[in-house]
């Protein structure tokens, strides 16, 4: 496993991280906690550090397992997510400050998430949501500051709402926010076009998610896939996503010269070839995908020839 610098935090975290949204979030049918503690204890062994979570995710059951996994080790880093007061994922435009992050609901959430990992101080405190409009509202700052100087927060991030990576700018202007989390991958390339040239120049940590497009990138989705009604995938890939889907893969894979399954691990490659990019999260729900993930890192990035093909797949959808 290889690593690298989280921005301008000071951490150094593993290029591979785990997500860790399904093996709490009821939106995943199949998560089994004995599965989900083998795949955490088998992410360590495989030298992954960087752990990302959510109050939200199984209403903290995510952040209850990783500290039954590990304590209060200072050797694993965690980074955990406050929810918009009114649950509203992603952030509506109209939506205010006091509707989704009012300070005394940031700061008991705060609480919650620290007692639900069995920790004194959180590496890593993100937004879930974002709205830019906020970036300049007093309460929004004030509240940032006091967490900090609590003493309770390591670094302040954003989790930047699905498939709008520019809605942060003017937050990342503020001087407040260290860390991104954004949706990139291969066919999501959009956040090259203007969040990273900024993030790069002052030196914002970037977490990578949605690796795999909720399953796209990993070569099983075919055009008679389904999914449970309750499973959230079932209105992802409605519609004639799926078949969409199948013949883009078919496409990138007959480019790349690779067969479907060896799809993942170009995936992560690809994000892990921008230098940008501090850390890329997959979901990891047994200790297989784990082994299948983590050697990722030690492939390195693409070369130039499989990322210039890789630019060429993007795919720009009205979600």
């Amino acid at each position: 496993m290889r690593y690298r610098s989280l921005g301008c935090t000071g951490l150094q975290v593993s290029e591979i991280g785990y997500g860790a949204w399904g093996i709490g979030a009821r939106q995943w049918i199949g998560a089994e906690d004995a599965q989900s503690l083998a795949a955490l204890h088998a992410a360590r062994d495989a030298g992954v550090n960087f752990f990302d979570t959510a109050l939200a995710y199984g209403e903290g059951h995510s952040e209850r397992l990783l500290a039954r996994a590990f304590g209060a080790s200072p050797e694993v880093i965690i980074a955990s997510k406050v929810p918009p007061k009114n649950l509203i994922w992603p952030a509506r435009p109209q939506s205010t400050l006091a509707e989704v992050f009012p300070r005394a609901h940031v700061l008991a959430c705060l609480e919650n998430s620290l007692r639900n990992l069995g920790r004194e101080r959180l590496d890593l405190f993100q937004f879930h949501v974002w709205n830019d409009a906020w970036a300049d509202d007093p309460e929004w700052l004030a509240t940032v500051d006091e967490i900090k100087a609590a003493g309770k927060v390591r670094c302040i991030g954003i989790s930047i709402n699905d498939h709008q990576p520019a809605n942060s700018l003017r937050a990342l202007a503020s001087g407040r926010i260290q860390v991104v989390q954004v949706i990139y991958n291969l066919f999501d390339q959009s956040p090259d076009d203007e969040l990273f040239p900024v993030c790069a120049a002052r030196s914002i940590g970037v977490i990578a998610r949605v690796p795999f497009d909720e399953g796209s990138l990993t070569g099983q989705i075919r055009p008679d896939t389904s999914f449970p009604a309750e499973d959230w995938r079932h209105l992802y890939f409605a519609g004639d996503r799926k078949r969409q889907v199948w013949e883009r893969v078919q496409h990138l894979c007959r480019d790349l010269g690779i067969r479907p399954e060896d799809l993942p691990a170009i995936a992560l490659r690809f994000c892990l070839s921008s230098p940008v990019v501090s850390t890329v999260i997959p979901g990891m729900r047994s200790p297989r995908h784990v082994q299948a993930n983590a050697g990722a890192s030690d492939e390195g990035p693409l070369t130039p020839a499989a990322l210039a093909i890789a630019h060429a797949h993007r795919w720009v959808r009205n979600f």
